[in-house]
Parts: structure tokens; C-alpha cells; sequence
């Protein structure tokens, strides 16, 4: 419902860890086999001269410095815009107001309704229920309209379809007290806080 790019983000983070594993089991192996040492040693000395002699083929007229530093450096500058730009769509597509009615050219005015007045109204509702482990809202802008995410962990044996018609009601009084119908997105979810928590369970 929101902007995350959460593919990207897997991919990303998927590339992370094997580069890390990677380097980890390379670390392992030269410590722990001796010629998977004598490799490395003798690997890193010729690209260490390989490294000494394009630096030296590609000085900088009257210089010492090699015009692949600044090369190297651009690239970093290049690397760090992208980072800077794949931070700021991280949780992007959230909204601050659930209602902003404007005057209509009768009444002068304005009424705005914060979306955290909606999403601890849910969250008192709900909050306190033997049958649920946890409960997030969120309020996002899905097209130019806002609307509100909920997300519950349900403990074990709980019914999905008597979970959502109960959050069903509890969102339409909601619609009754804001005075507007608001989109609502339920993600009923499961997995380990629902199976490891300490509370009582409902079967």
C-alpha cells in the first residue's frame, strides 16, 4: 500500500548477503587450508602489480596522481546519490491527515483529521483482545486519497473470517465518527509472534 520499493529492497539485500557469505567463506578457507592461502598470496601479489602498473600507464600529465582516482571517485559520488535516493522512498506514500474537508464557498473553513486519531482509535479497539498477538496502523495516500493499513497477528486456532467481519464493524464505526468512509487495507498475518507468544492462546 505504500511506496517501498520492496523488490529492489530484496534484491539488495539478497546481493548483501551473498557477497557476505562469500567473504566470510573465503576468510574461513584461508586460515583453515594452507593452500587456499599460498593461492590468495600469490592471486593478490599479480593483481597488486597489475594495480602498479595501470597506475602508472594512466598518470596525469605533469603529476603523480592517476586519472583513476578521479574516476574512482566519481563513481562514489554516483554510488552516493543513488543511496540517498533509495533512502527517501523507503516508507514513502504515508500520510499525516485521514480527512481535510475544505470550505465549500458557503462555509468558510477548514476540518482536518489526523490519521493518528484514526489509527489509535483502531488501536484502543483492538488492543487488549485475547486473540490477537499484535496490531499495527498505518495511514497512506493511495492516489491522491488517503486510507488506513491494518495489519493484526492473530494467535493460533483464531478464524480469519470472523476476525476481518469484527475489524469490519469496528471500521465502519470509525467511517460514522470521521464522518467520511475510508479505504482500508486488512492484512491478517501469521507466523512466529503468533505461534511464540507468551499470552493465552485461543483455540
Amino acid at each position: 500500500m505504500n511506496g517501498t520499493p520492496h523488490v529492489l529492497n530484496r534484491i539488495l539485500v539478497a546481493i548483501l548477503g551473498l557477497l557476505m557469505t562469500a567473504s566470510g567463506a573465503l576468510l574461513v578457507l584461508l586460515t583453515s587450508v594452507p593452500s587456499v592461502a599460498q593461492w590468495w598470496h600469490g592471486w593478490s601479489a599479480d593483481v597488486y602489480q597489475r594495480a602498479a602498473y595501470l597506475a602508472e600507464q594512466t598518470r596525469i600529465p605533469g603529476r603523480q596522481e592517476s586519472w583513476l582516482w578521479v574516476a574512482a571517485a566519481a563513481v562514489m559520488v554516483i554510488l552516493i546519490v543513488l543511496m540517498v535516493a533509495w533512502l527517501a522512498q523507503q516508507g514513502k506514500g504515508r500520510a499525516n491527515l485521514i480527512v481535510a474537508d475544505y470550505e465549500d464557498g458557503t462555509t468558510p473553513g477548514e476540518v482536518q483529521i489526523g490519521g493518528g486519531v484514526a489509527e489509535q482509535a483502531l488501536k484502543a479497539a483492538l488492543a487488549g483482545r485475547a486473540d490477537l498477538a499484535a496490531v499495527f496502523v498505518a495511514t497512506y495516500e493511495v492516489k491522491g486519497r488517503p486510507g488506513l493499513r491494518v495489519r493484526v497477528h492473530p494467535r493460533q486456532g483464531v478464524s480469519p473470517q470472523v476476525l476481518a467481519a469484527e475489524i469490519s464493524r469496528l471500521v465502519e464505526a470509525l467511517d460514522i465518527v470521521v464522518g467520511r468512509r475510508t479505504p482500508v487495507l486488512l492484512h491478517i498475518a501469521g507466523g512466529a509472534r503468533a505461534r511464540f507468544s507468551k499470552a493465552e492462546r485461543v483455540r
